[in-house]
């Protein structure tokens, strides 16, 4: 049993059992599949639930025709595009990049890349997770579906050996991710078009921080089996596989 699982029978304060919110987060676990979008009907869901999430909370300028929301980033090499899925249906997405001095390709880049470049040349690297949306029409778990869709850029954190997650978030979400994943802001805050608001960006250094997450979030946890199978891209021949459950899952039978 490694360190991580030995530690999943105690909870946020490290002295009892799992706590009530991480149950809850691995009962919803139970119904989760992902997804990798890269082609099809999938991936144009992903951009009309991205366009719908984005417009109902009010943080696009204007309506578009086809009420689609994709840039070029989404044809970028580092690109990993996702859809959480939920008894079948898409309740979730997010795309992640993989920031490296060969393919330094990321949102934070065009905001943040004077910033970020000096560290990309010394040999840092990161994960970008952007265009995180749930779907405003989801009742009952939306205080669990942040936590089940951003498992996977902590997951792509390990399968990479980043230095950090990085975040370009509003600031009413600033408090979330300083309190949950420890993170720290960088620099100043930046307008950030189409949005409306300023965008800060924090970040989470994997050294420190990624062993206290799983210690306290046991759903956080991840096989290597399941980092390769969301990341590794497939040999010639081989196909993806269709869809990857989350091994935390089977925590919440064990704890």
């Amino acid at each position: 049993m490694s360190l991580s699982e030995r530690r999943f029978a105690r909870d946020d304060t490290g002295q009892g059992r799992v706590s009530t919110f991480s149950r809850n987060v691995l009962s919803v676990l139970e119904k989760i599949e992902y997804r990798r979008c890269d082609t099809g009907e999938d991936l144009e869901a992903i951009y009309r639930l991205r366009y719908k999430s984005f417009r109902k909370h009010g943080l696009l300028l204007s309506e578009t025709v086809d009420q689609r929301m994709v840039d070029d980033l989404d044809s970028a090499p580092n690109c990993h595009k996702f859809g959480v899925f939920m008894d079948g249906e898409l309740v979730s997405t997010i795309r992640l990049h993989h920031l490296t001095r060969e393919t330094p390709f990321a949102p934070a880049m065009t905001v943040f890349g004077n910033v970020l470049q000096p560290r990309l040349d010394r040999g840092e690297s990161f994960i970008d997770p952007s265009r995180l949306s749930i779907d405003p029409d989801l009742y009952g778990v939306h205080r669990v579906m942040p936590h089940i869709t951003l498992r996977l850029a902590f997951i792509a954190n390990i399968h990479f050996r980043t230095v950090a997650c990085i975040f370009m978030i509003r600031e009413e979400h600033t408090a979330f991710y300083a309190r949950n994943f420890q993170a720290t802001q960088v620099g100043h805050p930046r307008p950030y078009p189409p949005f409306t608001m300023p965008i800060y960006l924090y970040e989470t250094r994997y050294d420190l921080n990624m062993q206290r997450t799983i210690d306290r979030f046991p759903f956080y946890y991840s096989t290597p089996m399941e980092q390769r199978m969301l990341f590794a891209r497939p040999g010639p021949g081989e196909l993806a596989p269709l869809t990857v459950l989350p091994t935390a899952r089977y925590i919440n039978k064990a704890a």
